[in-house]
């Protein structure tokens, strides 16, 4: 019966408040007595009881107080664990008392939730290799991408230069410094034609991950593809353990997005690629020192982060994008990690 009324919030609390009565009691009863005895005088002692008794309650107040908030702090934590993707968290439940139950439901609450993303997980990867091993409707969709882009923008350029460069000698006779200029016009624009042209071809041109690894591949296709877009790129690679072939998959197509955004919008010089893990996550960080750009200027669904979150989400993860203006993109991609045992374990 006691340890029942100990679990409980409300019993505990009460325990406690009789056990500070009794002791305040005891003092104001016996107290004065003992510190005559020792000397003190009735005046004295009269004004020495309240005080001990004050300082007293206020030390047990404060123990009881430390003791829920010990509590409530491990409660907390678990919380925020959980919500940053580590559903993998318990909380000891011995020893708990009247936070036993909210402890052990936690523990049941994250072990449910565990298995459920465990199995989301599994089925979107199955969903994401299917879908690679027939994509032949999405391969048509992206050539039709492609040349809705070329005829926005290259083409489009073509023209315009070829049209400046046929007014060029007639020009020539008629005003040399004007002529001048439309030179330097010309430079510029063939020179962001074939910038945007080397995009394209990248595009078109995609890593091949056959035969390799996402870092194998990372390790040839990334300085590639910065050295034509004339980056810096630096690219960290902190994952010990191998993934899984969707994984890889998806960690691809949302690089080679990021990776096209920073050429298309940042006016970047430098881009860093990396790759990391922890006990529970996947975590692929793409940042640029572009001109970056504020959240309202946008419209929603820009800069490819939708698709991004999209293919982060088919496996469990979530994607954001943080910019602020003059200072740069950060594409921030988590991904849970589950092992095999973990995942046998819970089957």
């Amino acid at each position: 019966m006691m340890v029942q009324m100990l679990r409980s919030s409300k019993w505990e609390l009460i325990l406690f408040f009789i056990l500070s009565s009794i002791v305040s009691c005891t003092l104001w009863y016996w107290g004065g007595g003992l510190l005559e005895e020792a000397g003190m005088g009735e005046e004295q002692s009269r004004l020495t009881i309240p005080l001990i008794v004050i300082l007293l309650n206020l030390a047990l107040g404060y123990w009881v107080a430390q003791r829920w908030q010990r509590r409530i702090d491990t409660l907390h934590l678990a919380l925020k664990q959980a919500a940053n993707g580590n559903l993998a968290i318990r909380i000891p439940e011995e020893g708990a008392r009247s936070f036993t139950a909210a402890y052990h439901e936690f523990n049941v609450m994250a072990k449910a939730m565990q298995q459920r993303m465990q199995l989301l997980q599994r089925i979107g990867e199955e969903q994401v290799m299917r879908e690679a091993a027939s994509n032949e409707e999405a391969v048509m969709e992206e050539r039709k991408r492609l040349a809705r882009d070329l005829h926005d923008t290259v083409s489009q350029q073509l023209f315009a230069i070829h049209m400046s460069a046929s007014s060029l000698p007639k020009l020539l006779e008629m005003n040399s410094e004007r002529s001048a200029q439309l030179m330097q016009q010309l430079i510029e624009m063939s020179s962001s034609a074939q910038k945007q042209m080397r995009g394209f071809i990248a595009q078109l041109r995609p890593m091949e991950l056959e035969g390799k690894s996402l870092q194998q591949a990372l390790d040839k296709w990334f300085p590639d593809y910065c050295r034509q877009n004339h980056l810096q790129g630096v690219l960290d690679w902190r994952v010990d353990d191998s993934l899984s072939e969707a994984k890889e998959h998806q960690f691809f197509l949302i690089i080679q997005e990021a990776m096209a955004n920073i050429v298309k919008h940042a006016s970047a010089s430098k881009a860093t690629l990396t790759l990391s893990e922890s006990e529970h996550q996947l975590i692929l960080v793409i940042q640029d020192d572009g001109a970056g750009f504020r959240a309202d200027q946008v419209k929603r669904g820009s800069y490819g982060l939708s698709t991004m979150r999209e293919r982060a989400q088919r496996l469990g993860g979530d994607a954001e994008i943080i910019s602020k203006t003059g200072g740069g993109t950060r594409v921030r991609v988590s991904i849970p990690k589950y092992n095999v045992k973990e995942q046998e374990d819970h089957e």
